[in-house]
């Protein structure tokens, strides 16, 4: 097997969905060339208990989900490591804070977009060709010689509204997404962060919310019966 075949073997063994390969070279402050992409799939049954507020149900799979993602990651990182080449783990949810609020150390969904797996939703949700926005992320960066996918470069969400409607923070401005595209002229983080504290604090904090993602067609129309 190749490299990419043995982390897809792997990251799947242990319970990602899907793998996604990019090439995010200049992209990253770490001059890293290649990255991988892990989902881990959200579960339905969660997620469909959402309605227009979080559950502690969600906010404890949010979490769970993301432990194992960080599993996920350090198993990919150490089999790229014992394959003689380097790489570095980004936390799936994790804001650093160093130059702009609410930005992690490298974005989840720059990799998962260039890996050609899917696109970003007027939600500012990656949505995945399967599984649409139901899903976390964890990124591996590395200069491993990976073979990658094909960037996608523009939403597929259309003239669909319904995240947009759906958003008590009205975070969203309705833009579709493009590459390259500001965040904040996508959504606006700050609003959706301040209006989760402010009215879901008793659940988790305030720090989960999922709304946009309940509503999402994308991720209904694969639902498992």
């Amino acid at each position: 097997m190749n490299l990419n075949d043995k982390i897809t073997s792997l990251a799947k063994t242990f319970g990602a969905a899907d793998i996604g390969f990019s090439d995010v070279e200049g992209l990253n402050d770490y001059g890293y060339k290649y990255a991988v992409s892990i989902f881990v799939r959200l579960l339905d049954g969660v997620v469909d208990e959402i309605t227009d507020k979080p559950t502690y149900e969600y906010y404890s799979h949010y979490k769970s989900v993301n432990t194992l993602i960080n599993d996920l990651t350090l198993r990919v990182a150490t089999l790229i490591e014992d394959s003689g080449y380097k790489a570095l783990t980004v936390s799936s949810s994790q804001s650093v804070g160093e130059r702009e609020e609410y930005r992690g150390m490298f974005p989840h969904k720059t990799a998962a977009t260039r890996s050609g797996r899917g696109y970003i939703g007027k939600s500012g949700l990656f949505v995945h060709d399967d599984f649409g926005p139901r899903l976390r992320i964890g990124t591996v960066l590395t200069n491993a010689p990976l073979i990658v996918g094909i960037p996608k470069t523009e939403s597929e969400c259309g003239e669909c509204n319904l995240c947009v409607r759906n958003c008590s923070a009205s975070a969203q401005t309705g833009k579709n997404w493009y590459a390259g595209m500001e965040r904040n002229d996508l959504y606006d983080p700050r609003a959706c962060s301040e209006f989760m504290k402010n009215y879901f604090s008793h659940i988790g904090n305030g720090f989960v919310c999922g709304i946009c993602m309940q509503v999402c067609p994308k991720g209904k129309k694969n639902k498992r019966l």
